[in-house]
């Protein structure tokens, strides 16, 4: 399966530093060659120390973002604490599986930080991988070019942010399905999320 298939654009990054992880990903929805929107929204808070990226279809990503969050609230209820990043990813890891013969058409990045930051990647099977970078989507081969050359053990949240934006802003710049400015999201190991949207002009 892959999103040529089905004619969507994308291109969504994660980045997991020593004090935090950062995700982002570009606005544009589009089908084919049609631009349906200029300001679509691919990454989602989903606590107060978790985050998502996903590619595909919109209306997929949001249905998935508001499964976690609500699963997400419900254990905070019911044990009096916030959910590990790797309870979240399982979990939708689980979900997708479940409806593998009518899947869910999204790629997504599960980033966070509870003890330590922690970055898994899930396919619309919901294959369940740990990385310490990840880049979905159409531009993914052009983005993960830019990770490869420029991650390093041990970056700081600020260098790992300014890593992620260049690899999605490289994917944009030969990507036709990808574009539009960057929504990115910063989740550091003091409990704090930063929500930004960074305009790049493509020349």
């Amino acid at each position: 399966m892959s999103f040529e298939e089905y004619g969507l654009g994308a291109t969504v990054v994660g980045v997991k530093a020593h004090d935090g992880v950062v995700l982002a990903a570009e606005k544009r929805v589009a089908y084919g060659f049609y631009v349906l929107s200029r300001s679509g929204k691919k990454v989602f808070r989903i606590t107060d120390n978790i985050g998502i990226a996903a590619a595909g279809v919109i209306a997929d990503m949001q249905t998935i973002a508001r499964i976690l969050r609500v699963n997400s609230n419900l254990y905070q209820l019911d044990l009096k604490r916030k959910p590990p990043v790797r309870s979240v990813a399982k979990l939708l890891s689980i979900i997708m599986f479940e409806r593998k013969l009518l899947p869910f058409i999204a790629e997504v990045i599960v980033g966070g930080v509870d003890e330590e930051p922690r970055l898994f990647v899930l396919d619309p099977l919901g294959s369940l991988i740990e990385d310490s970078y990840a880049a979905l989507g159409t531009g993914t081969k052009l983005a993960i070019s830019v990770l490869e050359q420029g991650y390093r053990d041990g970056m700081g949240v600020d260098a790992a942010r300014e890593l992620a934006v260049n690899a999605v802003k490289t994917a944009m710049m030969r990507d036709p399905v990808s574009g539009d400015g960057i929504d990115v999201m910063t989740i550091t190991g003091d409990g704090k999320v930063a929500e930004e949207s960074v305009t790049v002009k493509v020349v």
